[in-house]
């Protein structure tokens, strides 16, 4: 139970998929202008990597190692397709808004990472468990860099006014608070993970590369 424990546990902390393995960057500076949106992604990548792990694990045996490659991408894929057809016919602003980055989770470093690091050793619950660790750790990094990045950037969270009005220069507008554009561009997600990667490394000593 330990070691189950800590295939969840440790992605979130000291294994982090984005500020440990440095894995997943293109998402995080792309899609992290606006909270809903690095949530839903987080839930994309949660469920691709959640099943695809199983899937991975219970084919292990009979995939062939020349074509393992290809047999991972035929699944990933798969579950793409699924993901970007249910966002299309239930969020489709927000599918619209993902775009192409939906589609870019098939070659998610991340993912593939996990199916030819892990599933095809392991049996399927502990794949499961990895895979879903490790999509947490990748999602709460999305999570709080769009929090800062859509606060700081539009004022807002999930789309709802939290500081006042801009316009009215009502709340914390009426005393000279005025939103950072700086936040909504892609540079500024990067220093948002560099200063999380700071705070963890500051935390940890451990983690700090000699």
């Amino acid at each position: 139970m330990a070691k189950d424990s800590r295939l969840i546990l440790d992605p979130l902390t000291d294994n982090n998929p984005i500020t440990i393995q440095v894995l997943g960057i293109c998402s995080a500076l792309a899609i992290t202008a606006e909270l809903e949106a690095s949530i839903v992604m987080s839930i994309s990548v949660l469920f691709v990597m959640g099943v695809g792990n199983v899937v991975i694990s219970l084919m292990r045996n009979i995939i062939p190692s020349k074509i393992r490659i290809i047999a991972q991408l035929i699944v990933v894929a798969t579950l793409v397709i699924i993901v970007d057809l249910v966002l299309k016919a239930f969020a489709y602003e927000l599918s619209k808004t993902l775009s192409v980055f939906v589609g870019l989770i098939i070659t998610n470093c991340i993912i593939m990472g996990r199916f030819e690091a892990f599933a095809l050793g392991n049996g399927p619950w502990r794949s499961f468990l990895d895979g879903i660790g490790n999509a947490l750790g990748y999602g709460i990094i999305l999570v709080i860099v769009g929090f800062f990045r859509e606060l700081l950037g539009s004022g807002t969270l999930l789309g709802i006014p939290v500081l006042g009005d801009p316009i009215e220069k009502t709340g914390l507008y009426s005393i000279g608070y005025e939103n950072n554009g700086f936040m909504l561009l892609s540079p500024m997600a990067l220093i948002v993970v560099g200063i999380i990667i700071w705070v963890q490394r500051t935390r940890n000593k451990a983690l700090i590369e000699d």
